[in-house]
């Protein structure tokens, strides 16, 4: 199998578990389920899911994790929370995503909101249930700190403390530092990346040591990523990326590409990403499929 078919097979599986995890749509709070599984399922790479199955198979059998699927879907419900809430006027104020229109332009900006908050909620149920097939007190200790590397990794030591200083970083007259543009990718985008490969392995009994080479693999990974994504900001189309471009320009925002240019832009990409699979290649089992997305993701044109 290639590349290519292995991703299409692996994405289908994912769709799977996050179907079998969605919210039933009925009761009187119909609405606000209609606008969280809108946002789930209006496509994407399912990158996060994915890169904790991965990460969970450089160090077990994916298969004998029974808590594996609970957590890759807890990871993508909160990824698209912040999607959500992302698009809103408030922040972003942006009208498609992934092709389509954004969950505030479709069923209104507050139970876009409403949708946000009932998606981050639902992804810590999710994965609490978990503990429901904890058989040993391994079991138990895995799930317990995976919890709390979703906690943090998604919180205001993470995604949301990224999204603050990202936000105060447009609305104050201070010049923007690289100092200060590192913290908001390693916060907002690097995070949840990290908190993919960090509970893959923690699930599948990693060590200490590995978790944490993980950590710092999936920062130049999230960094890239982010990297990459202001590059296409500038150099792509709608058509192509699914989303309007040219949106940090509109927002005056600065990003990597504003700071340092296209060429100096493209050379980071470059040397984050080898470090990256370097790291990855370096522990006794390898993944080459997870090494191969990697380097797909981050030269990604969409």
């Amino acid at each position: 199998m290639n590349f290519n078919d292995e991703l299409r097979h692996k994405t289908e599986r994912i769709e799977t578990i996050l179907a079998q995890y969605l919210p039933k749509e009925e009761g009187y709070q119909k609405t606000v389920l209609q606008a969280m599984n809108y946002s789930v399922t209006a496509g994407g790479k399912r990158l996060r899911p994915m890169m904790m199955e991965e990460s969970a198979a450089l160090f077990g059998n994916i298969e004998e994790i029974s808590a594996l699927p609970m957590f890759m879907a807890a990871l993508e419900m909160i990824h698209n929370y912040s999607l959500v809430h992302d698009d809103l006027p408030a922040m972003d104020n942006d009208e498609y995503r992934r092709g389509r229109k954004t969950t505030h332009v479709v069923y209104g900006e507050g139970m876009a909101v409403l949708a946000g908050d009932g998606l981050l909620n639902y992804a810590f149920e999710t994965a609490a249930s978990s503990f429901d097939g904890a058989t040993t007190i391994e079991d138990y200790r895995r799930a317990a700190s995976s919890m709390q590397i979703l906690g943090r990794k998604a919180g205001i030591y993470g995604m949301i403390g990224g999204q603050c200083a990202d936000l105060e970083a447009e609305e104050t007259e201070s010049a923007m530092t690289d100092e200060m543009l590192l913290f908001i990718h390693e916060h907002k985008t690097a995070a949840l990346i990290q908190a993919a490969m960090m509970i893959g392995a923690t699930l599948a009994g990693a060590g200490q040591d590995d978790v944490m080479r993980l950590e710092k693999c999936a920062f130049n990974i999230g960094l890239a990523f982010q990297i990459q994504d202001d590059i296409l900001d500038v150099t792509s189309s709608l058509e192509v990326l699914g989303k309007p471009v040219g949106s940090d320009e509109k927002n005056h925002k600065l990003t990597y590409v504003t700071m340092h240019g296209l060429t100096e832009s493209g050379s980071k990409v470059k040397e984050l990403s080898e470090e990256a699979i370097d790291i990855l290649s370096s522990f006794s089992r390898r993944n080459l499929f997870l090494e191969e997305l990697v380097r797909q993701l981050i030269y990604r044109e969409k």
